[in-house]
């Protein structure tokens, strides 16, 4: 059986290449973002929380008019965040660089691969399965740890006398995501198998 290597043509090639560098350039500012957010969280001074609600009746002012809304999210802005509240979202800026970091890392990783002409093989089906399970989990854990960061800032601005504060978890981008990740993953498995069955006739 004669293993034949895809050749790449040199706009592939370019194109690969910028992909990776853009690549980089994001997990560093993602890397960046969240070790800021670390030291403003960290820094005892006034943090922003971005938080949700869920059917939280406010007032909208217009000069002598006011008119009765419903709020569903929101900036909160504490002095002296409290350590419930600044544990979790230092775990979430972690969750959430870690991810990008490793979703970056499997896509670099294909693509040096398929820069050597091996697009379809067990190697490039196993990191595109695991940037994707890194991504759906890391994801739902920096949005858990998101979402006991701004009940812990609601909590402790308003003594513990609000309790419609949260931020919610929607299944269905994360189903669709899985989804769309168990499609791709059948392509490269059944593209590995048919490409072995082509080099096996060669």
């Amino acid at each position: 059986m004669k293993n034949q290597q895809r050749v790449l043509s040199t706009g592939d090639i370019v194109s690969l290449a910028l992909f990776a560098i853009t690549g980089v350039g994001i997990a560093v500012t993602s890397i960046c973002m969240a070790v800021v957010r670390i030291a403003e969280l960290a820094s005892g001074g006034r943090v922003q929380v971005l938080a949700e609600f869920i059917d939280a009746p406010a007032q909208a002012t217009a000069g002598d008019e006011t008119l009765p809304v419903l709020v569903d999210r929101g900036v909160v802005t504490v002095d002296g965040l409290m350590t419930m509240g600044v544990i979790p979202g230092i775990l979430a800026q972690i969750a959430f660089a870690v991810t990008i970091t490793g979703v970056v890392a499997c896509l670099l990783a294909l693509s040096r691969n398929i820069l050597r002409g091996r697009v379809f093989s067990k190697v490039n089906t196993r990191l595109v399965m695991g940037g994707g399970v890194i991504g759906l989990l890391g994801a739902a854990a920096s949005r858990f740890f998101d979402n006991m960061l701004a009940n812990a800032a609601i909590a402790q601005v308003t003594d513990g006398a609000f309790d419609t504060a949260v931020i919610s978890v929607e299944p269905f981008p994360f189903l669709l995501a899985a989804f769309a990740l168990a499609i791709i993953g059948t392509v490269f498995v059944v593209g590995d198998r048919l490409q072995r069955d082509t080099e096996g006739l060669v």
